[in-house]
């Protein structure tokens, strides 16, 4: 057997919403480069007001990272992590700390069983939910990620702080919340994708006895989930990318910002990063299941252990 025996008694709420926290802040540490090289390329050939003539041209996952690496150095990687994780512990452990319950709420009284409609309006409620409390976080983890494309005069935060403090001056308070529409359709769809995508995954895999529930099967159903999310999700994606991390008057709005990067790319653009999203959302999703579920297990087995 691979990790530890899941608990006799079931995890509570409290305990998945700081397991859920704690897993996807493991899994950032870990795939933050990656994020960041999905974001410099989504916004690569993206018409800034005002225009710069010195942009770094990024070519492919490992051509990004060696790029920043050396034009930047190696802690340009990890530009926003603060932020990043800040978000993280707000926004997985809602919306993935509270799935199972708000599950159990859609689920019908009796049912031997939790359907897929349940499932899926489980992971769009915590997911719109998880991104309404978490956004202005997301704003700056995007706009600290994008800094490094830009030319040193042009860099408006000298820290995470300052970067709250400066958009919520120059943009408003609403400009913390930039992009929350596209981010709430993105994360909702990521959710099904990855919550739902996991959670049928393993259920099948258990019922029919292929593996036992430890992080074999973890694995397999996590990897299933990143790839489903990252098809699924890429379009919002570079679409959200883009406009949270646009000038003021840049783009009028979100239909103004996806036409913009359709006229200007084509189709192909909705999936710019494509690779570095799904080496991204595929890695996240197998390091932060399997620390979730072990991460209960180990909090349960405490609980559980004689004073």
């Amino acid at each position: 057997m691979v990790g530890l025996k899941p608990p006799e008694v079931p995890p509570t709420a409290a305990v998945k919403f700081f397991s859920a926290g704690t897993a996807a802040c493991i899994a950032d540490l870990c795939t933050f480069p990656l994020d960041t090289a999905k974001v410099r390329l989504q916004i690569q050939g993206e018409v800034r007001i005002p225009r710069s003539t010195n942009t770094v041209e990024y070519r492919g996952v490992l051509g990004t990272l060696s790029t920043m690496v050396r034009t930047e150095g190696p802690r340009s990687l990890y530009s926003g992590l603060v932020a990043g994780l800040q978000r993280q512990m707000s926004f997985a452990s809602i919306r993935i700390g509270l799935y199972d319950s708000v599950k159990q709420l859609y689920t019908p009284k009796g049912a031997e069983s939790t359907g897929l409609l349940a499932r899926l309006l489980a992971g769009c409620t915590t997911g719109a939910v998880a991104v309404t409390c978490a956004q202005p976080t997301d704003v700056v983890k995007v706009r600290f990620q994008a800094l490094g494309a830009l030319p040193e005069s042009n860099r408006r935060y000298s820290g995470t702080v300052d970067a709250y403090r400066t958009i919520a001056r120059e943009e408003g308070v609403r400009g913390l919340w930039r992009g929350t529409l596209p981010n709430i359709a993105r994360n909702s769809i990521i959710n099904c994708g990855e919550l739902v995508t996991y959670d049928l995954i393993k259920d099948t895999l258990l019922r029919a006895q292929l593996m036992t529930d430890n992080v074999p099967c973890h694995f397999v159903a996590a990897f299933g989930a990143g790839f489903c999310a990252t098809v699924v999700a890429s379009p919002v994606d570079v679409v959200k990318t883009r406009y949270m991390n646009a000038s003021p008057g840049q783009y009028r709005n979100v239909p103004s910002c996806l036409l913009a990067l359709l006229l200007q790319d084509g189709i192909a653009g909705l999936y710019k990063g494509f690779v570095p999203s799904f080496l991204r959302l595929g890695s996240w999703n197998v390091v932060m299941f399997i620390s979730y579920d072990q991460l209960q297990r180990v909090v349960m087995l405490a609980r559980s252990a004689p004073p």
